[in-house]
């Protein structure tokens, strides 16, 4: 008996030593390893379709699934997000040269002047856009930049999610039987922690994330048509300030407007104002609720919260790896509850 022990012991060491060992290699791939989960997640429905279109050859549905990912997804942030440095930096040594701050300065002067009519006794206040620009140019673009010049890790990280994304559309199903006979759950218990953490996934790429990118592009489109400079730059910003409940995206198309008011351009800034609370605010008001219905049934400050914590803790993936965490405790205090009722039902407890 004491053998077995000392057997049975020596083992745990062991496999936790190993467990420890393998994780720190897979270490520095985590964040694709996720990503493609997230991915195969969201494109599940897409991928069950190709499954069907194709007889059931898993093999070929999950190559054509990538593609589509690669085609819809990968392609375009790769775009963008080069064309929004590119923004930010001819933004940045704009403002730099004495004409980029004169008029910045001046239209922030214009705009207080403006508010005195409407916010008497403000003598003294006085704000410098230009120097509040700069900075937070100036560590945005050294952001991006590095992001952008870590060529070989982002290839080689793009390359693990587009492997990890193909074998999980092919070979999900396995994968998720084995962590169910692993696990000393009941499978029931399993099922409903598999299922909340899909709704937390669909809840945040959907119901958060695609309409904060509609929103975006939308002003975006807004700003190129009504002649404010930096458009794809300030949409970027506009798609973060969606998430944020009760303001959104009036957070960057307030001062938009204010700007146009006040450099003469009174018609344009009328027409972003009806443009901000028509095209971009509807979106928020139909399309939202429309994703949300099936989605997470947690309060948005507290998802709100999830991501803001999970970027200061996990980084870019934050928004993701938050409310996921999120939602995992919600599946296991509902679980925890059903489980302590079966106890206290059958005096287990």
């Amino acid at each position: 008996m004491i053998h077995r022990k000392s057997e049975l012991y020596f083992l745990i060491v062991l496999l936790s030593l190993v467990f420890i060992l393998i994780f720190s290699i897979f270490w520095p791939f985590l964040y694709s390893l996720i990503l493609a989960v997230v991915f195969a997640t969201v494109f599940d429905p897409l991928h069950k379709y190709i499954l069907s279109f194709t007889g059931g050859k898993r093999g070929l549905s999950a190559i054509l699934s990538v593609i589509l990912v690669f085609i819809l997804v990968i392609l375009p942030i790769s775009f963008f997000a080069s064309q929004i440095f590119q923004e930010a930096s001819t933004l940045y040594f704009y403002l730099m040269t004495n004409e980029g701050s004169s008029t910045l300065t001046l239209g922030s002067e214009g705009a207080i002047n403006g508010l005195k009519y409407f916010v008497p006794n403000q003598a003294g206040f006085s704000i410098d856009l230009s120097q509040y620009a700069r900075e937070g140019l100036a560590w945005l673009i050294p952001h991006l930049s590095s992001i952008l010049s870590n060529l070989l890790k982002i290839v080689v990280g793009v390359f693990v999610f587009l492997i990890a994304l193909y074998f999980s559309f092919k070979d999900g199903q396995a994968i998720k039987k084995t962590v169910l006979a692993m696990s000393p759950l009941k499978d029931n218990h399993d099922e409903e922690i598999f299922k909340r953490l899909s709704l937390a996934v669909n809840s945040v790429i959907k119901g958060i994330l695609v309409v904060a990118i509609v929103q975006g592009a939308l002003t975006s489109l807004g700003f190129l048509i009504f002649g404010v400079p930096s458009a794809l730059l300030w949409g970027s910003v506009a798609a973060i300030a969606a998430m944020i409940p009760g303001f959104g995206t009036s957070l960057v198309i307030g001062p938009a407007i204010i700007y146009l008011f006040v450099s003469g351009s009174t018609y344009h800034a009328v027409g972003l104002f009806v443009w901000g609370v028509t095209a971009v605010g509807l979106v928020d008001n139909f399309l939202g609720p429309k994703l949300l219905e099936r989605g997470m049934h947690i309060h948005p400050f507290l998802i709100l919260l999830s991501i803001l914590g999970g970027l200061g803790l996990f980084g870019p993936l934050g928004f993701l790896l938050g409310p996921l965490a999120l939602g995992l405790l919600f599946a296991l205090l509902d679980i925890y509850f059903i489980v302590r009722k079966e106890w206290l039902d059958t005096g287990s407890v």
